[in-house]
């Protein structure tokens, strides 16, 4: 076997195990998508994803309303009532605070660098209680316009993000900022038609993060959502456990796919900027 043989070989393999990784982690939401088609019984007898006698059943009961003020497409409503407006502020708030620590010299910067990197190591868990007391001192628990949810995101409350945009800005030349100044841009300026388009990948991928992350929030909501009408679509998937008539696993597998199915398309259609955001470290020519 010479050596183009053995190079195609190799491909060969490498491609076959990519495939097979890829169908078992795939495989758990192929079998999801085929268990809202089962009965309970189908469900537990086997793992396979396809049925004999497919049913419509999980998906007619997962439109039911609970209590005659919340279903399934309210709960979507309501979560991305709060979601897309955090993504935004965010990507904004995060922005505008990596570019001051990543290109400016001010007194307190290092401690203030330190104290914001210290945040990463403090587990939500231990802020709940604290948080729930401020907000409902300030009457915003149980908010129409889920407060307690936004205003953080207003200030760059996820230090994770502000840490990934760091990093990235320190890829930028500088040069580019001092080309911009000699042009007549001010700080402002530089940030917006010079900075943010490099930064566009890393943007991206804090905005999927977080798209990501508070669709799937559940301790928050739980938290500071009360009305029921309100819930958004993690509360609701815990809803339909909860049934009067026991626990269909069809509606609640239905329910679980209906209010993923956002994600997994913003994802798709983001993934290019998704990887260049979280693997690029310098600047492309």
């Amino acid at each position: 076997m010479n050596y183009t043989q053995k190079q195609k070989l190799g491909t060969v393999i490498k491609y076959i195990i990519l495939i097979a990784v890829g169908f078992i982690m795939v495989y758990p939401l192929i079998w999801m998508v085929g268990a809202t088609f089962k009965t309970n019984n189908e469900i537990f007898s086997n793992l396979t994803p396809f049925t004999a006698h497919p049913t419509l059943d999980g998906y007619k009961n997962a439109m039911n309303d609970y209590g005659g003020s919340i279903n399934i497409f309210k709960a979507m409503f309501n979560t991305y009532s709060y979601v897309l407006p955090k993504v935004i502020f965010t990507v904004i708030s995060a922005t505008l605070t990596a570019y001051g620590f990543g290109r400016f010299n001010f007194v307190g910067r290092n401690v203030l660098f330190a104290a914001l990197m210290a945040t990463l190591f403090l587990p939500q868990v231990v802020m709940n209680v604290p948080q729930f007391i401020l907000y409902n001192n300030f009457g915003w628990v149980d908010s129409e316009i889920y407060l307690p949810l936004i205003i953080p995101s207003l200030f760059a409350f996820d230090t994770y993000f502000v840490f990934m945009l760091i990093q990235f800005l320190r890829g930028i030349p500088r040069e580019l900022d001092e080309a911009a100044t000699i042009d007549g841009c001010n700080s402002i300026q530089t940030l917006i038609k010079v900075i943010c388009p490099m930064l566009k990948p890393a943007m991206v991928s804090c905005a999927l993060f977080q798209f990501m992350w508070s669709s799937n929030d559940y301790m928050g909501p739980l938290l500071y959502v009360k009305t029921p009408s309100n819930y958004p679509a993690a509360i609701f998937v815990r809803l339909s456990m909860d049934a009067d008539t026991g626990f269909d696993w069809n509606r609640v597998l239905a329910v679980s796919l209906i209010s993923i199915i956002p994600s997994l398309v913003v994802f798709f259609c983001a993934q290019k900027q998704f990887i260049e955001g979280i693997s690029a470290g310098s600047v492309k020519g």
